[in-house]
């Protein structure tokens, strides 16, 4: 039976920025100037600075983990000095005494133990910090594109049911143009998860797992309301007589 490289089940960070790019050209394209298509790029940019940080992160910290070990053989060597200090002078000590120092040596070493966990976490830690700035920074990109297209409302091209105020957003859209808007944004907070589960691919870690799956969550659920819209305008559009068609 053929094996399956590993690779094919990883997301390639390369396609998905080149995916970002193309999804510009074809907004502006279709809308030139517009607003989508300048988050759209800042999203293209985004998706090139995970293709470096995926390196970092990826790549060992090798000074930390340098520093790291090095202090650990040092908290280790003045433990066993330590013992060995205690040791050679356990004859010397009543039981009263004894008791005291062997407490004191228990929290030694229960410290001892805290702060080379402490240290041997720190690059897991830093890592984990990069990340959730990038994950937080591609949350927001999710609101900007949902703001976006939150004055896209479908109803306002029924010209039956829907009566305009004063204060209501002109409808400037085919329903084609509009139905080509809303697909593009619902693209773009695809692509947004999908840089975002480059992080949880690069670093195992729960937290940023967590944050990863938070993202998904919500663009999958943005995206579905606009899907909704892009339905409506499709029922509007049956609703409407057919020109040059006799009723």
């Amino acid at each position: 039976m053929p094996s399956v490289s590993s690779n094919f089940f990883l997301l390639d960070l390369d396609q998905v920025h080149q995916t970002t790019l193309q999804l510009g050209k074809r907004i502006q394209d279709r809308f030139p100037g517009s607003g989508l298509g300048k988050v759209c790029q800042e999203l293209a940019d985004i998706a090139h600075r995970t293709s470096h940080n995926s390196r970092w992160l990826r790549r060992p910290l090798y000074t930390l983990r340098l520093i790291t070990w090095v202090i650990t053989l040092a908290l280790i060597g003045l433990s066993g000095w330590s013992l060995w200090v205690f040791g050679n002078a356990i004859d010397r000590i009543g039981l009263a005494e004894f008791i005291q120092v062997s407490e004191a040596a228990i929290n030694d070493v229960v410290l001892i133990g805290a702060a080379i966990y402490f240290l041997h976490t720190v690059e897991k830690r830093i890592k984990r910090s990069r990340a959730l700035v990038s994950i937080h920074e591609l949350r927001s990109v999710a609101h900007i594109i949902d703001m976006h297209q939150l004055t896209k409302d479908p109803e306002r091209m029924n010209p039956v049911n829907y009566i305009h105020t004063e204060s209501s957003p002109k409808p400037t859209m085919t329903p084609f143009l509009l139905r080509r808007y809303l697909d593009y944004s619902s693209e773009m907070l695809s692509l947004t998860a999908k840089i975002a589960a480059i992080y949880a691919q690069d670093l195992e870690d729960s937290t940023v797992l967590s944050a990863v799956t938070e993202v998904e969550s919500m663009t999958s659920d943005l995206s579905r309301k606009i899907w909704q819209k892009i339905m409506l305008i499709h029922n509007i559009e049956d609703r409407q007589p057919v020109r040059g068609v006799s009723s």
